[in-house]
């Protein structure tokens, strides 16, 4: 009788967990329509389409925090490695290369970040914190030197197209046709979610994160695994800043600060673990939703900046202490 009142505890929790993210999205949806400055707006299809659109950088971003932070690791380098690898694609672009490769050395850059911070955390065993806390510094300075600490222009191309809401007015006005980013973004969420859940390298991410020391006993190459993690995480970063060039149409290395945070909340608010071996694609995309709404009825409510970082705030320890609530839960 009591193993059988425990699973049921234990079935219950899951759901609660995995449909946690979706209650937290209609919460926040809900209150910013209770207002009645904002809701002739805010509910439109317009308006979902502009908060898509702003989802997308953070939804890529969460896609790698995802793999990183499932396997027990954490990555504070985000927001320096897509202002750096925006800048990079914008000064590509300006040498007159082509979109293709301008794209392809973008997201590349991402990705040789990512294998730098795996090599270094798994050759070294140092801890992921503090490698990606220094590299933070560097990806930023790196891309203050190389655009000479200015905004670098890039001339018009097709990646401009990548997060534009339309090309004719009426396009303004209605949810669809969705930007191209938006696409990218959920056809990338659909093909990790597989990869997470059905591979053997997403079995091999979840036993790293569940107990990395019997992962290694049972024949996984933690080591190994968690360089491929980085760089596969490091190359969704490199995307999304090509979205952020596409959407500010010039690399700016000054942009970005504090994007890490949007993403780790996302990924947190999502049901993953930051002591890792827990977390899924489809709560970190919802994760990523709420951030976009709370920063989009912020802005229609006519909070200042510094309300909207206060919430944003809050989000964040709200979060981890949800990630704490539901690991005393599963502990007892």
């Amino acid at each position: 009788m009591t193993s059988d009142s425990s699973a049921k505890s234990s079935n219950t929790a899951q759901i609660l967990n995995a449909l946690g993210p979706f209650f937290g999205l209609i919460l926040v949806i809900g209150l910013f329509s209770l207002s009645p400055e904002v809701r002739p707006y805010f509910l439109t299809g317009s308006n979902f389409k502009i908060i898509f659109t702003q989802t997308v950088i953070v939804a890529i971003g969460a896609l790698g925090m995802t793999m990183i932070i499932v396997s027990g690791g954490i990555d504070l380098s985000v927001g320096s490695v897509v202002a750096l690898t925006s800048v990079v694609g914008a000064t590509v672009l300006v040498d007159k290369y082509s979109p293709l490769t301008a794209g392809l050395v973008t997201i590349l850059t991402g990705g040789a970040i990512g294998l730098i911070n795996g090599t270094i955390i798994s050759g070294f065993r140092m801890m992921p914190f503090i490698v990606t806390l220094g590299m933070m510094g560097v990806a930023r300075g790196t891309a203050k030197w190389l655009a000479g600490n200015q905004t670098v222009n890039a001339p018009p191309t097709p990646i401009n197209d990548i997060m534009a809401l339309g090309k004719h007015p009426e396009d303004l006005q209605n949810f669809l046709p969705l930007p191209t980013g938006v696409w990218i973004a959920i056809g990338l969420a659909v093909a990790t979610s597989v990869v997470m859940r059905q591979t053997i390298f997403g079995r091999y991410i979840f036993a790293i994160g569940s107990n990395e020391a019997t992962a290694r006993l049972c024949g996984i190459r933690v080591q190994l695994q968690k360089a491929i993690i980085y760089s596969l995480a490091g190359l969704f970063f490199g995307l999304s800043g090509l979205m952020q060039l596409s959407r500010l149409t010039q690399g700016d290395p000054t942009v970005a600060i504090g994007l890490e945070l949007d993403i780790i909340a996302a990924v947190v608010i999502g049901g993953a673990s930051l002591n890792g071996g827990t977390g899924s694609i489809l709560g970190s995309m919802i994760g990523a939703l709420i951030m976009a709404v709370l920063r989009n009825g912020s802005n229609q409510m006519g909070w200042p900046t510094y309300m909207q970082e206060i919430i944003i705030g809050i989000v964040i320890i709200l979060a981890v202490g949800l990630d704490k609530l539901r690991q005393s839960r599963t502990n007892v």
